[in-house]
């Protein structure tokens, strides 16, 4: 079942045409990759799914629903959790404040939301009085997903999770997010290869602002030419 749809979606950053005609779908219950070397307008087309950047054409479906044209705050209220390259979290608040603001309506499905993440990250618990901008690098990015997470009702964007972290954090961050397939679906951009390949199950290519190349991950690791032309991986 296709739970995202990005129908040929064009977006222009001033006057430069970033996004030419972007399409590709999300199945219910997946991880799908957003693949491309720095440039080819990945972090583009999650905000502009997310309505952070106007599209001029196109359309974008979060389920039956048409979402792109509405504003940001009512995309994120449909469902829709986003964690940004830069993580985009208060540093001035604590862990426990953090999770607080992500309850926007408190209810027994939030709770359990927030119960869940203390599980995957217990870092966060460890340090749930600390202030944001105290933790790590890979206890912010935890925080940003959390808090992304409790927000959403069945989709998951997120820019860049593996970027400056150790090779230890990224294992655990790999870990938790393949484990969060089971209870949401996600859209990951990532430029650690190694990292997406082993906890995606399909992939879209992006170049100069276009989807080039689409499928199954498992056929991606064995295509080597697509790899070194568009990734640039030996």
């Amino acid at each position: 079942m296709t739970l995202l749809k990005v129908v040929n979606i064009e977006t222009y950053l001033d006057q430069f045409h970033i996004l030419q005609g972007v399409s590709f779908s999300v199945n219910k219950g997946s991880i799908t990759v957003l693949f491309g070397r720095n440039g080819a307008g990945k972090t583009t087309t999650l905000r502009s799914i997310m309505g952070f950047h106007t599209i001029a054409n196109g359309a974008v479906y979060y389920g039956e629903e048409k979402v792109s044209g509405l504003p940001t705050h009512t995309i994120s209220q449909k469902g829709i959790g986003y964690v940004p390259e830069n993580q985009g979290i208060f540093y001035d608040l604590t862990v426990e404040e953090t999770f607080s603001l992500a309850q926007m309506k408190k209810s027994l499905q939030t709770e359990e939301k927030v119960d869940w993440m203390l599980q995957l990250f217990p870092d966060l618990k460890k340090f749930w009085h600390k202030k944001s901008g105290l933790l790590s690098g890979g206890q912010k990015q935890m925080l940003a997903i959390s808090r992304a997470y409790i927000n959403s009702s069945g989709l998951m964007l997120i820019d860049e999770p593996s970027k400056g972290l150790s090779p230890i954090m990224v294992e655990k961050l790999m870990e938790s997010i393949l484990k969060m397939k089971e209870k949401t679906t996600v859209l990951l951009v990532e430029q650690n290869f190694l990292m997406a390949s082993q906890i995606g199950e399909y992939f879209h290519i992006m170049d100069d602002g276009k989807i080039v190349h689409n499928g199954l991950m498992s056929d991606l690791k064995e295509d080597k030419e697509t790899c070194q032309k568009y990734l640039g991986i030996a």
